[in-house]
């Protein structure tokens, strides 16, 4: 039993694209949800080890947490000090379209 609910892309860097892909799939005979990096290449395409799986009897417990955050959550509050965890960003040419950026994930 397999069936994606949904996709959201994580980006393209060295040519390699990367997704995030949520699905509902079975795993050594148990049910569960299954969030995971899914990445696109010359090399490799498919799963990657970035990911986790809820197992179905704890969904409601996982879904009740997810529903629990408010937009409000997920802004930065301005008056909390800055972390030291500083992100990179890498300027890139893309043909034709000019400069744009893209994190280090």
């Amino acid at each position: 039993m397999d069936k994606e609910i949904g996709k959201i892309s994580k980006g393209e860097f060295q040519g390699t694209t990367t997704d995030i892909i949520v699905a509902v799939r079975e795993y050594n005979g148990r049910v569960g949800v299954d969030i995971r990096e899914y990445t696109t290449s010359d090399k490799y395409t498919g799963p990657t080890k970035k990911g986790l799986r809820i197992p179905a009897e704890r969904f409601a417990e996982f879904k009740e947490m997810i529903n629990s955050i408010s937009p409000n959550d997920l802004v930065a509050d301005s008056s909390s000090p800055k972390t030291e965890n500083h992100q990179e960003t890498f300027k890139t040419e893309k043909p034709g379209s000019g400069n744009y950026e893209l994190p280090d994930y």
